[in-house]
């Protein structure tokens, strides 16, 4: 009973947040939202490229090699199919299939 009560309430708050910006921009968003919108995927990409190439050693071991390879796969497709799921899956098959199989 209590798990039920917990689940319910993390639902009901989970759907609040969800919905809330909808109630409160209901007419007419402003303007630093919009750019926050247009200006944030970009930055967390840009971000989230840093993380995963942070701990590469260029010095040793397969000095990136892999890394570059599979980022190099991600552009590419990115590019040519506009599909980011699609992207990121290849770009981390390749990795995975070039570290355990070739390096």
């Amino acid at each position: 009973m209590r798990a039920a009560i917990l689940i319910s309430v993390m639902a009901s708050v989970t759907m609040m947040l969800r919905f809330l910006p909808f109630i409160v921009f209901r007419r007419r968003v402003p303007a630093y939202i919009s750019y926050l919108g247009e200006v944030l995927p970009p930055a967390i990409i840009g971000m989230l490229v840093i993380y995963c190439l942070k701990d590469v050693e260029l010095a040793s071991g397969t000095h990136g090699i892999p890394e570059l390879i599979a980022a190099a796969c991600v552009v590419i497709l990115q590019i040519w199919k506009r599909q980011p799921i699609i992207s990121i899956l290849c770009g981390t098959a390749v990795y995975m299939l070039l570290v355990q199989l070739v390096f």
